[in-house]
């Protein structure tokens, strides 16, 4: 018997309690057959962050991910979808992995990541070497994210934190600051541009953000949901959300 909305896959997704913009994001991308079923990660909303409170932080949401997975279990999702990018970063690629595998032995299904989620988009768009990236992070989760990307080959030219002050604060930045910081971090020496943090709503900007640079620019919502479908075997076009989605 299948379910009667989920006839291809129900995802099981795990975010934040704080975040707001990774559940509305996956939605607008879901196709066809596919349902996505958010279980909050309990976490009370950071304050007055710096590099030690946001490391803190984001490990609260790590240790409490467990406790997420266990109760969107309970609808038997077939895939689990990540939808919170620092933590993921932490450790290299090494550290991934094994923050991943983790989460699997728990749920005994799948899961994407946003780090290897990224790593798979710039795989996929071919010849990006040389990359810039903002976050709503502070200093020290921007070297987690560059060491990561450096474990597979990918050099991180420019970086920019935008320390924003609270979780909450992260899905409040405005369009007119990360196209600033996009301009900011753009250069003939870089392929691509990425943003990482999955409270930060760049899934549209980013795709317009392509014409008017002429290069890749990938949101990590973006790259996430994508690597999701095509690690499922769905190879469906999604429009309005750049050339990730329309052409791999």
């Amino acid at each position: 018997m299948q379910d009667q909305q989920a006839w291809r896959k129900t995802f099981g997704v795990l975010g934040p309690s704080t975040n707001t913009i990774v559940q509305p994001d996956f939605d607008d991308m879901r196709v066809p057959g596919v349902t996505n079923h958010y279980s909050r990660i309990i976490v009370e909303d950071a304050q007055a962050l710096s590099d030690e409170s946001f490391m803190a932080g984001t490990l609260e949401i790590s240790d409490n991910t467990l406790a997420a997975v266990k109760g969107v279990m309970t609808c038997q999702p077939d895939h689990l979808v990540m939808g919170m990018s620092a933590v993921t970063f932490y450790g290299g690629a090494e550290g991934g992995a094994k923050w991943k595998q983790n989460v699997e032995d728990a749920a005994g299904i799948q899961l994407t990541m946003g780090s290897e989620s990224l790593v798979a988009a710039i795989q996929a768009y071919g010849n990006i070497k040389k990359v810039a990236f903002l976050s709503p992070y502070y200093p020290v989760a921007n070297q987690q994210v560059s060491q990561y990307l450096s474990d597979y080959g990918i050099e991180t030219v420019r970086d920019e934190c935008l320390r924003c002050p609270s979780w909450t604060a992260i899905s409040q930045v405005s369009e007119r600051t990360l196209v600033n910081t996009l301009k900011k971090l753009d250069g003939d020496d870089v392929d691509a541009l990425l943003q990482v943090g999955t409270n930060l709503s760049m899934v549209r900007l980013a795709a317009a953000a392509e014409l008017w640079l002429d290069k890749p620019v990938i949101a990590i919502n973006t790259a996430t949901y994508w690597h999701a479908l095509r690690k499922n075997g769905m190879q469906d076009k999604v429009y309005g959300f750049g050339n990730l989605l329309e052409k791999y």
